[in-house]
């Protein structure tokens, strides 16, 4: 009797050392670097090869045959050192369960690029591009405190530069980035444009 309270004891003690050592080890996971799944948008532990049921935090879902836009893309990752910020061309399949999740389709994008900052966070227009400032490093992000400019009045500007673009910069057929793949690495939707080049119809 005396040894199976000892060995309950024993296990009770066990149990609680590995729950604090988790909890603490939980912890130190930065939160912005944790994947989300699909279904239930709820954070979960953080996976070296991310599946494709789980989506990434701050990824940039864009017009991807656009100039305009690939020119910010390339803003983007040249000042984004610490390589914080993903992409995804709108043009993919890879972009869908990121639209998705947030409930805009791909006119939507077309109108207003989309960026999921994490679990039940997404912005568009020129929400998005300020969020997405505040994550480069000074001086870039100070820009993000234009912030303080009411939304209407941002995305009228957005609105009238976006409705243009393909006007005042041109398109292409294919996604830009291919013809700079050196780029594709912070791209989530890379493998698939690598496999196959697809137009925008």
């Amino acid at each position: 009797m005396m040894m199976m309270k000892l060995r309950s004891s024993l296990s009770a003690v066990r149990t609680s050392i590995i729950r604090r050592f988790v909890s603490s080890d939980a912890r130190m996971l930065a939160a912005e670097d944790m994947v989300f799944d699909e279904e239930s948008a709820t954070a979960s532990s953080v996976k070296v090869n991310v599946l494709p049921t789980l989506l990434q935090p701050r990824v940039v879902v864009y017009d991807g045959v656009c100039h305009l836009c690939h020119r910010g893309v390339k803003f983007v990752i040249n000042a984004d050192k610490d390589k914080r910020i993903k992409f995804c061309c709108l043009q993919s399949k890879a972009a869908e369960p990121y639209m998705r999740i947030c409930g805009v389709d791909r006119e939507d994008v077309l109108r207003r690029f989309l960026f999921i900052e994490g679990p039940y966070e997404y912005h568009q227009g020129s929400t998005a591009a300020l969020k997405v400032l505040s994550y480069l490093p000074l001086p870039y992000s100070a820009l993000s405190s234009l912030m303080v400019i009411p939304t209407p009045i941002r995305d009228l500007a957005y609105d009238y530069i976006a409705k243009r673009r393909y006007d005042w910069f041109g398109k292409d057929k294919n996604c830009l980035v291919l013809k700079e793949k050196e780029l594709l690495e912070r791209f989530i939707d890379r493998d698939e444009m690598v496999q196959k080049q697809w137009s925008d119809e």
